[in-house]
Formats: structure tokens, C-alpha cells, sequence
């Protein structure tokens, strides 16, 4: 008997008799991220903003947003009028639906539709105040944004943006690892699990709105990594990510 003609046969019946080993699949887990925005945190007021046309559009349509523009006060300076000087972090928050490859992709895949040209990416760990931690992503970019309807005027501002994307019980900030990640959720456990991808980012150097003041790099990440943090405690349910 040729032993080397059984192989592919047994293999295929063996590849297929495991199928009745795994659990069904369909079953649904909602991501640990709470989609409802609050007011603000701290001194940061959030306004919250729908999607743009181009997110509805690309995105399947059972897609959710969570968006706001974020807006503090900075400490002593002050406008022409009088009026306090703002920081300003937008916030992106989306949560996949069914079809997962058709809700949520890395950010780099999108940011050079918007302006970006992404100059460095790196892993930046971030505390919290209960000492747990938050790995996220971290680019560097340079954002064009036009002044004038024709393009033909533009701003070029320095832009650093932390992003990461938060499961049913898993947080990451690696895109391939949340798709491995998930593959195995869905075939050991089948548990078709809803991720959200969370998005911050805060422009530095010379903001437009503040004349006598250039913003450092330093400082950016200062406030952006405080904000971040404040998210990570107030919105994501930690019990379900820990159990």
C-alpha cells in the first residue's frame, strides 16, 4: 500500500471531522468601550460631532461613532478679546459591526486621505492612576489642511496621534494582533467579537489661534497622554477586560 497517497485523504477527513469539535459560531461580544460620551473630563469640554460622509459611506453601515472636538483652556493666556486660549484633541471612537474587515482598519490606511503624511510610528506605554497601563500607538505626522474650497491654500501643521482598539476582553494596539486575536476567538470560542478603535490626536508648534506661543512636541504629548488616560479609566469597563 502506498502510504504517501493516504496522507492527503486523512488529512482532509481529519481537518474536517474537527469542525464538530468547535463550539457554534455567531455568538456576538460587545466591545469593553463605552460608545456614550460624556460632557468633558476635567477641564476638557467635548463637542461632540457627527461622522463625516466619507466614514458613513466606507464603513458597513451597521458602523458606530463616537466623535468629539475637546476643547481646555489654557492657564493664563488669554486673546485680544480677553478670552481664554484653547488646547484642542479630537477624539475618534469606532465600533465595528458585523462584518469586522469592513468597520475598523489602521489608522494609517486612512490618514494620508486626510492630510497626513505619517512620519515615525512607535509603541508609548501610558499609567493610570490605579497602576494599570495602556500601550498605544504613536505617530508622528505632518497634517495638510486646506484653508479654501479649491485647495489651493492650505495649513501644514505637526500632529502626534495615540491609538489603540479595545475587544470584548482584550485591549491592543497592534492591528495584526487584534485580527489574530479575533480568528481565535471565533474558532475556539465562537465568540465573533466587536472591537472598537480608538483615536486621539493634538496638533503642536505654531497653532493659528495662538499668535505668541509655539506649542512644543513635549507638551503636546503631555496633555495628549493625560487625556488618554482619563479615557482608558472613564470609559472602558476594566472588569470585562480583566476577566
Amino acid at each position: 500500500m502506498n502510504v504517501r497517497a493516504l496522507i492527503l485523504p486523512i488529512f482532509v477527513v481529519g481537518t474536517l471531522s474537527s469542525i464538530y469539535f468547535l463550539p457554534s459560531a455567531g455568538e456576538t461580544a460587545e466591545s469593553a468601550v463605552r460608545m456614550n460620551l460624556p460632557d468633558g473630563y476635567g477641564s476638557w469640554q467635548f463637542e461632540k460631532i457627527p461622522p463625516s460622509e466619507k466614514e458613513i459611506t466606507a464603513l458597513a453601515p451597521d458602523t458606530k461613532f463616537a466623535k468629539a472636538i475637546c476643547i481646555a483652556p489654557r492657564d493664563g493666556e488669554y486673546d485680544e478679546q480677553g478670552r481664554l486660549l484653547p488646547d484642542r484633541i479630537d477624539l475618534s471612537v469606532v465600533l465595528s459591526g458585523t462584518d469586522i474587515n469592513n468597520s475598523i482598519h489602521r489608522p494609517e490606511r486612512c490618514m494620508p486621505a486626510q492630510g497626513h503624511s505619517i512620519l515615525s510610528s512607535s509603541d508609548k506605554i501610558i499609567p493610570l492612576s490605579d497602576g494599570k497601563s495602556l500601550t498605544v500607538k504613536r505617530l508622528l505626522s505632518v497634517q495638510r489642511i486646506p484653508t479654501n474650497n479649491d485647495g489651493s491654500g492650505s495649513l501644514e501643521l505637526n500632529c502626534v496621534t495615540y491609538y489603540f482598539f479595545v475587544g470584548h476582553d482584550h485591549i491592543t494596539n497592534d492591528h495584526l494582533g487584534r485580527t489574530f486575536l479575533d480568528m481565535k476567538d471565533r474558532l475556539i470560542q465562537g465568540m465573533d467579537q466587536r472591537w472598537a478603535y480608538v483615536s486621539t490626536s493634538m496638533w503642536f508648534g505654531q497653532m493659528p489661534w495662538i499668535k505668541d506661543k509655539v506649542i512644543s512636541e513635549e507638551e503636546a504629548e503631555r496633555k495628549l497622554t493625560d487625556f488618554v488616560a482619563m479615557f482608558a479609566e472613564e470609559q472602558i469597563n476594566w472588569e470585562q477586560i480583566e476577566r
